[in-house]
């Protein structure tokens, strides 16, 4: 059935398109931490589809109220008032730290980005933007053009002018033998010298840990370090949270919070965990760079009444089950037991992260140099063992990318831990 199906995937969707597994999987339904596939098999999820099913599957709360949403409207757009959305907005709001916050809604975290850099360019009146090195922030035409990671970023042509800052992985790089205060004063060196041979940029764009790139992160304060260099030239910070935001990282509800020192950045995106699967992503920012275009704009779809009802339901569910909590309790417990396993194989380089947002980077034994091959094998063994997870990495690394609904529980932490550590000892 499956190579039927991939057949028919291969014959009328793009190559560029991947798919994980040389026998690429069909999940068919999930409940809690688990998915199925067609062939009945149970699998624990480690991966939530790319950090989107953030609280659970088939979450009784989020489909009672997409369900009944849907029986009385499902959509309207923005030209009509829209209640849900309205209520979304005000909790999102409230919860982000920036002073006298504005809201809008998109349909993913590329579109909000896309959306964020449009505000600040045309607040700014500059297209220049700064960057970090091994940053993922979309896939459309402005975010690929600011991804500071070469195997997502399929083209050098931008409608912006893109320039990269030092300080978004810790372990490698020039400054990695640094320790972490020096190392953040060398990033900060880099960025005033670098805004020294260019004219004044619209903003700073940077994930507080690095998504795509395999959950780098710098050292805490490193983006309140660079605040305070932008604040005074009147650059603004954009704080692209799409993976990390809604408490994932265990410790703070928003990732630029571990970097807050200086303040709230300018702007925050959001997307991907606040929909647990819907279509949401969207913009927070001050009222004054929200309301700085000067000509009409709506969204078809972003906001739309049942997306903002699955995002309400499931965002009431995180914050009464303190679900950023138990990613920093179970999260803390698996980053440990990960790295127990970590120091008896060759093949594992660094185990790093935050709450439930784990990264175990793979090298070839004795040195410094990706294992591509070795993150498949273990991402075949682990599905084979009824886990699954994720990959990334960039500039020749490779790593797995651990992001579990964020209400697994210690027994689902231990179990995973169990199969994973077979198959990394299967290498």
């Amino acid at each position: 059935m499956n190579r039927d199906l991939f057949a028919r995937h291969r014959a009328v969707l793009p190559d560029w398109l991947a798919l994980y597994y040389e026998d690429p999987l069909e999940i068919t339904h999930g409940e809690g931490r688990h998915v199925w596939d067609t062939a009945g098999n149970k699998y624990l999820d480690f991966f939530g589809g790319i950090l989107t099913t953030m609280t659970a599957h088939a979450l009784p709360e989020v489909t009672k109220a997409v369900a009944e949403q849907a029986g009385r409207i499902i959509h309207s757009s923005t030209l009509y008032l829209n209640r849900p959305m309205v209520e979304l907005a005000e909790r999102v709001a409230q919860l982000s730290g920036i002073p006298d916050a504005r809201v809008f809604f998109t349909t993913s975290g590329t579109e909000a980005n896309d959306t964020a850099l449009l505000l600040a360019t045309a607040h700014r009146r500059s297209n220049t933007i700064l960057a970090m090195r091994n940053s993922y922030h979309g896939r459309s035409f402005s975010s690929v053009g600011i991804t500071g990671n070469r195997g997502w970023s399929p083209t050098s042509l931008s409608p912006l002018q893109t320039l990269y800052v030092h300080g978004g992985v810790r372990t490698r790089g020039p400054y990695a033998h640094l320790d972490d205060r020096d190392f953040i004063d060398a990033c900060v060196a880099d960025l005033l010298d670098l805004l020294g041979h260019t004219r004044a940029p619209a903003a700073l764009i940077a994930e507080p840990v690095q998504g795509v790139g395999g959950f780098t992160s710098p050292p805490d304060g490193l983006y309140a370090a660079f605040r305070e260099v932008l604040h005074e030239r009147g650059i603004l910070w954009i704080a692209d949270e799409v993976q990390t935001g809604w408490g994932r990282t265990g410790e703070h509800f928003w990732g630029w919070q571990a970097h807050g020192r200086s303040g709230p950045p300018d702007i925050v995106t959001f997307a991907k965990g606040i929909g647990n699967g819907m279509s949401v992503g969207g913009v927070i920012a001050r009222a004054e760079i929200m309301n700085c275009l000067d000509a009409n704009s709506i969204s078809t779809f972003g906001g739309t009444q049942v997306t903002m009802a699955a995002g309400l339901a499931n965002l009431n569910h995180l914050l009464e089950h303190d679900l950023q909590g138990n990613a920093r309790r179970v999260g803390g417990l698996l980053i440990e037991r990960l790295r127990a396993v970590a120091a008896q194989v060759p093949h594992v380089r660094e185990v790093r992260g935050r709450g439930l947002m784990i990264g175990v980077e793979l090298t070839r034994p004795g040195t410094d140099e990706a294992a591509p091959e070795a993150a498949s094998a273990v991402l075949e063994e682990a599905r084979a063992g009824g886990l699954l997870v994720g990959k990334g990495g960039g500039h020749s690394t490779s790593v797995l990318r651990i992001a579990p609904p964020m209400s697994l529980t210690v027994a689902e932490a231990e179990e995973g831990a169990a199969i994973l550590e077979r198959a990394l000892r299967s290498l």
